[in-house]
């Protein structure tokens, strides 16, 4: 259902992403109705989320409890957003387009794991030398 919808909404298109993103070219404004949509409808789940004691099929609730940013977050989400508007894909997206089989796709995809794997390399090394 997940990536019916973002195929069915042009984010699985890089074209259409890109151009969302592009304020003072071709900018297309329909990908902010999807966003809007998706938060329409994930807030009431949130919402309904924290009302309950537990979950329905687990003891408690594994929700994030940090609140500061440090200088991972800012720079993972800075490296995120740049790829994105880069290459006009973000993960979920990239692999919903995946089975087409696209060359732009393919290499996106390729990329994307390397960095992921390249990162939790370096990451796993720092953290041992601490």
């Amino acid at each position: 259902m997940f990536g019916f919808g973002l195929l069915l909404s042009g984010m699985a298109n890089p074209a259409k992403v890109q151009n969302f993103l592009d304020l003072f070219g071709t900018w297309d404004p329909s990908l902010a109705f999807v966003m809007g949509g998706a938060i329409a409808v994930t807030m009431p789940g949130f919402w309904l989320v924290t009302r309950r004691s537990k979950p329905f099929f687990n003891d408690v609730f594994h929700l994030p409890t940090r609140t500061d940013f440090d200088a991972r977050l800012i720079t993972g989400a800075a490296i995120f957003g740049v790829g994105w508007g880069l290459g006009g894909f973000c993960p979920g997206p990239a692999m919903t387009a995946l089975p087409l089989a696209a060359e732009g796709t393919l290499i996106f995809v390729a990329t994307m794991l390397t960095g992921m794997a390249a990162s939790k390399y370096v990451l796993q090394r720092r953290d041992n030398q601490v």
